[in-house]
């Protein structure tokens, strides 16, 4: 059934989003959803519990309660909704770590400084910062771990979503360029017991990944390496992984990270890239959101199929394939010419 409102009412909806997302992030980092897994609560409850003050909270749960998350019964109590179980915690799609960082003021600061990257196609965040992202990273540890742990989050799902859609059974070394906090590679370790892994990625965030890959239980298939994806990639890898690693960077700066994994690799060697791939036309798409974030923020951008194809091409790249997913994330695979 279409919209019968009012343009301007619709567009003061879409307005009113922005703080929408900033009542997620704060009910995120107060873990609300998961003090309401065990039964409804009242505001004041709620609010004895976290150290907030009742009546705010009583309003801020009810504005998401209009949009589905939570709902509030006949007695004032709010409970959860399907809508609200990805922000518990323990939640098995769980991207409470996700709404969390994307409140945080790094994030929100630069989407307030959008005008600024529209005039000169640069990233809001180093102007408001003082700094690029990743150096900013490095030194603010705590930032860093918000928005790993943010990303590793929303992440879990597509992981999934690419071991299940892509075979890797043949794959003596995978290589991961880039890799986070090696929630991928465990996956694709855990799925093929006879492969080996190797993640690259910055000093601060391969500590993290050290972590990772020991709880895992791990260690004896996999090494964690801390080093610049723009000056070196491990060598001899079978399969190497950029996921989510392009979209951060413009045009040089992704060929200069391509141009290295191809160095890096032999005649059998396959890459893989794995991101969201913007479709055309006027259709809604996660993808054309995203890509604002990526123009305020990293300085890096979201792609359509011909621009990932003609970028894999200028770095000495032939594209075999572009698989879908049961995720937002598709698979581009492709070979060294």
């Amino acid at each position: 059934m279409s919209d019968t409102r009012p343009p301007a009412q619709v567009l003061a909806g879409l307005i009113a989003g922005a703080w929408l997302a900033q009542a997620l992030a704060v009910v995120a980092k107060l873990r609300i959803a998961d003090l309401l897994n065990a039964g409804p609560l009242t505001p004041a409850e709620i609010a004895t519990a976290t150290d907030t003050d009742a009546a705010a909270m009583y309003r801020v749960l009810r504005a998401l309660a209009s949009a589905g998350v939570f709902a509030e019964d006949e007695s004032g109590r709010f409970d959860l909704t399907p809508l609200a179980g990805p922000l518990r915690a323990d939640a098995g799609d769980s991207i409470r770590a996700y709404a969390e960082m994307a409140g945080e003021r790094w994030v929100w600061q630069s989407f307030g400084a959008l005008g600024h990257s529209l005039s000169t196609g640069t990233p809001a965040f180093d102007q408001v910062f003082g700094a690029p992202l990743f150096d900013y990273y490095a030194a603010h540890p705590e930032a860093a771990r918000v928005s790993a742990e943010g990303l590793y989050s929303v992440g879990r799902g597509q992981d999934a979503a690419v071991v299940s859609a892509y075979d890797f059974s043949g794959a003596g070394t995978v290589v991961d360029v880039g890799g986070g906090q090696g929630g991928l590679l465990a996956a694709i370790l855990a799925a093929n017991p006879r492969a080996s892994g190797i993640l690259l990625d910055l000093p601060h965030v391969a500590a993290m990944a050290r972590r990772s890959v020991e709880a895992a239980g791990l260690s004896t298939r996999c090494r964690v390496e801390a080093g610049d994806f723009f000056s070196e990639v491990p060598a001899w890898g079978d399969i190497y992984l950029l996921r989510k690693v392009l979209h951060d960077w413009d045009d040089e700066s992704a060929r200069r990270i391509l141009r290295a994994c191809r160095s890096a690799m032999t005649e059998g060697s396959r890459l893989l890239v794995l991101e969201m791939v913007v479709p055309a036309g006027n259709a809604p798409a996660y993808a054309k959101l995203l890509d604002l974030l990526m123009l305020v923020y990293a300085g890096g951008r979201e792609r359509t199929e011909a621009e990932y194809r003609g970028l894999l091409m200028s770095a000495g790249f032939s594209t075999k394939r572009i698989m879908p997913t049961a995720s937002a994330i598709s698979i581009i695979e492709a070979t060294a010419v």
